[in-house]
């Protein structure tokens, strides 16, 4: 029987497991779920890579 997973599940539980064994700092953690989204193209990349692009907007007009 052939097991098929997905790749964002896969690197989320990863990701888990790394902040709970106190390997990355929280603030990591975020931007590697936000970038695996980013990356895997899952029904969630579309508002992810919308927020990204607006907080991008956001940083690059400020003074």
């Amino acid at each position: 029987m052939i097991v098929s997973l997905s790749a964002a599940l896969v690197f989320g539980v990863a990701t888990f497991a790394l902040v709970r064994a106190q390997r990355v700092s929280a603030g990591s953690a975020v931007l590697v779920w936000l970038s695996g989204f980013t990356v895997a193209g899952t029904g969630l990349a579309g508002p992810v890579n919308s927020a990204l692009a607006s907080i991008a907007h956001y940083l690059s007009t400020l003074h």
